[in-house]
């Protein structure tokens, strides 16, 4: 019961990415031709390019070679689709409907890995996730910001009610461009389990590990390592 409730916070979450990010993009009346313009799609096509493929993104996970003895990855679930409602927090509530109850992820691009490790409830998972930097941090920031916005709320998962309390970690320093790290706690009954979660955008890449404290730091920089190695 443990592990099926850290997994079913930690697919909230991931669904919660799927709100569309806020555009700014407008429609300009400036010519096709003018150097503004020309600039401005030779920018688009240069990171068009540096986008990566759902394909090229799996082979930057980390693997059970790189995490060493003891980790076993898990099979890919179906995507459930409970219904999920959000209770004591506003900023939470507003971006969940559709979204908290199985939306499709608003980053085509992405590929995703999760383990378990010493045949435990320990866990760990990864998610890297490919599109402008623009969109990446708005969709991401959000995300972060609402769900530290309120020290505890309620999560109720397809009838089960579990109490949350969020923390916000200070984010590791020089990795990446941008970065983002919580403390969730979630308790059902008598049993909580503390996940760590922290986010780190690079360029057009963003990487997401989650899972047992411990566990994020030991492979935090690993992950880093490999999904950008070839970047």
């Amino acid at each position: 019961m443990r592990v099926r409730v850290a997994t079913t916070i930690l697919g909230i979450t991931a669904v919660l990415l799927a709100v569309p990010a806020c555009s700014t993009d407008t429609v300009g009346t400036t010519s096709d031709s003018a150097p503004s313009a020309r600039t401005g799609a030779q920018a688009d096509a240069a990171q068009q390019a540096a986008l990566l493929s759902s394909a090229a993104l799996e082979t930057r996970l980390l693997n059970e070679s790189d995490l060493g003895r003891g980790y076993l990855r898990k099979p890919e679930r179906p995507s459930q689709h409970d219904d999920v409602a959000v209770i004591g927090c506003p900023a939470l509530s507003e971006l969940g409907g559709d979204a908290a109850t199985g939306g499709t992820l608003s980053f085509p691009r992405k590929a995703k890995a999760d383990f378990t490790y010493g045949g435990s409830s320990s866990e760990v998972s990864e998610d890297l996730y490919s599109d402008s930097a623009a969109k990446l941090s708005n969709g991401i920031g959000r995300i972060f910001d609402a769900m530290t916005s309120c020290p505890t709320y309620q999560v109720l998962a397809g009838g089960t009610p579990i109490d949350m309390a969020s923390q916000e970690l200070p984010a590791p320093r020089g990795l990446g461009d941008e970065q983002w790290s919580q403390l969730l706690t979630f308790s059902t009954g008598d049993r909580s389990t503390v996940v760590k979660q922290t986010a780190i955008r690079v360029g057009s890449l963003l990487l997401i590990v989650s899972g047992s404290p411990a566990l994020v730091d030991r492979h935090l920089g690993k992950a880093l390592t490999k999904a950008t190695a070839a970047s």
